[in-house]
């Protein structure tokens, strides 16, 4: 068996994107699984494709597990931590939005890690993203 999970794309346009997550976990977890692909993104009016993104606002829900958010590289770069059994609404658009501080290998994805996932344990997470482009 595997974690039943879904991404929905509820918007994509032309500078930002909202993306929905869910997981209902069979205990398997999910180890640094791609949740956002930003070549999947939609291009900008001039056709340049989506090279990136910064996450300006999180709503999320997690039912007896972890989500650990990282910006994909050859050794990816932790962003934050969802809490188990928490739900949250973080706005970070005051700053600009949290931005990808990967190295090497940065591709500008983005993947969730969970952490201590059992049997009929949750995730709910919505992303609100600024996209780059060139």
């Amino acid at each position: 068996m595997a974690d039943a999970v879904t991404s929905q794309t509820l918007i994509d346009g032309p500078a930002h994107a909202v993306l929905k997550f869910t997981n209902i976990s069979d205990g398997t977890g999910e180890s640094a699984v791609t949740k956002v692909d930003v070549s999947a993104l939609e291009s900008d009016q001039n056709g340049l494709a989506c090279s990136g993104v910064d996450i300006e606002r999180i709503w999320w829900q997690c039912i007896g597990m972890k989500v650990q958010i990282l910006w994909d590289a050859t050794s990816d770069a932790f962003c934050i931590e969802l809490g188990e059994n928490q739900s949250g609404n973080h706005d970070y658009t005051v700053f600009g939005g949290l931005t990808n501080n990967a190295g090497t290998g940065k591709t500008g994805d983005i993947k969730f890690t969970t952490v201590g996932a059992s049997s009929a344990d949750t995730y709910t997470v919505i992303m609100y993203l600024r996209k780059k482009f060139g």
